[in-house]
C-alpha cells in the first residue's frame, strides 16, 4: 500500500467535479430523456420503435416489445415527466436493496411482459392500436416498492400524504377500470401486467429477464495478455513497524497539516516512499 492509497492520505480537489452517473436508475432516466429528445427532433423515430398490437405478423419487429418502453408521447410532456419522476423516486431505493443488475433486468422484463400482454389483449380489437411509454416497467416498481415498504408515507397524486400500500391499491383499481373499458389513451392492461411482474418478483425472487441474461453466451472478446513475472513480497516485522509509523505520521498531517511534522518525521516519510517504490519495481 502506497502512502497516498490510505483514505486519510487522499485529498479532494476543490471546485466542481463532473462524473458519469453511477446508478442504474439515473442512467435509465437519462437514456429515456435522450430518446424523447430524438422523438422531438426526428419525426419518424417514434414510428421506428413504437409497439403495434399486430407486431407478431412481422416477427422481425419483436424488438419493439422492448423499445416502446423508452418512448413517450411527443405532444404530451407530462407523460415522460410523471414516468421518470416515479422511476427516480422508487427506483433508487429498490436498486439499493436488490442491486443494480437485478434491478435493471426486472425493469426490462416488466416492459417486455407488459407489451406482450397488452398485444395479446388488444389482438381482438378491430382498430389498430399502438403502445409507447415506460408505464409497464414503472408499475412493476410501484408494486414492488409497496410490497417492501407498505407503510412508507408518499404523496398521492404528488399532493396528498398516504401510505404506500393505499396508493398502490388505488392505482391498481384505476388500471382495472381502464383495462375493462379498453378506451382512452392509457393502457390499463399494460400497467396491470407490469404490477404483476413486481408481485411475482417479490413473491418468488425470480426475474425471467435475469434468468435469460445468465444463460446468454458472452460475446466479449478475450484479448491475449502479456506474460509478466509475479513477485510476491512477504511482509516482515520491519515492514509492519514502518507501516505503523507512516500511519501515525499521515494521521498527524490530516489533523494538523504538514507544517506540524518534525525533521525526523519528514525523513521517515521519505524513507518509506523509497521503500514502497522499490517494492513496486
Amino acid at each position: 500500500m502506497g502512502l497516498y492509497d490510505r483514505d486519510y492520505g487522499r485529498t479532494t480537489e476543490p471546485g466542481m467535479h463532473l462524473s458519469a452517473p453511477q446508478s442504474i436508475t439515473t442512467k435509465l432516466v437519462l437514456f429515456t430523456a435522450c430518446v424523447y429528445g430524438m422523438q422531438l427532433f426526428v419525426q419518424a423515430f417514434t414510428d421506428w420503435f413504437v409497439l403495434a398490437d399486430d407486431w407478431y405478423r412481422q416477427p422481425w419487429n419483436a424488438y419493439r416489445l422492448l423499445s416502446y418502453g423508452f418512448l413517450h408521447a411527443p405532444n404530451y410532456l407530462g407523460h415522460i415527466l410523471v414516468n421518470m419522476l416515479v422511476l427516480w423516486m422508487f427506483g433508487r431505493e429498490l436498486e439499493a436493496k436488490y442491486g443494480g443488475r437485478e434491478f435493471l433486468w426486472l425493469y426490462l422484463w416488466a416492459i417486455f411482459f407488459s407489451g406482450f400482454a397488452w398485444a395479446l389483449i388488444e389482438a381482438s380489437n378491430p382498430q389498430p392500436q399502438y403502445l409507447l411509454g415506460a408505464s409497464g416497467g414503472v408499475s412493476a416498481l410501484i408494486a414492488l416498492y409497496a410490497l417492501n415498504f407498505p407503510h412508507r408515507k408518499v404523496l398521492f397524486m404528488f399532493v396528498i400524504p398516504a401510505p404506500m400500500w393505499l396508493v398502490a391499491v388505488l392505482g391498481i383499481l384505476w388500471d382495472i377500470k381502464l383495462a375493462m373499458a379498453r378506451s382512452g389513451n392509457i393502457a390499463g392492461s399494460a400497467h396491470l401486467a407490469g404490477a404483476l411482474c413486481g408481485l411475482y418478483y417479490y413473491k418468488f425472487g425470480f426475474s425471467p429477464g435475469r434468468w435469460l441474461a445468465d444463460r446468454l453466451p458472452s460475446f466479449s472478446p478475450r484479448l491475449p495478455r502479456a506474460r509478466t513475472s509475479l513477485r510476491i513480497h512477504e511482509p516482515t516485522k520491519n515492514d509492519s513497524k514502518l507501516d505503523q509509523d507512516v500511519d501515525a505520521i499521515l494521521k498527524k498531517i490530516q489533523a494538523s497539516g504538514q507544517e506540524s511534522l518534525t525533521a525526523g518525521e519528514r525523513r521517515m516519510l521519505e524513507k518509506a516512499s523509497r521503500e514502497y517504490q522499490r517494492k513496486k519495481q
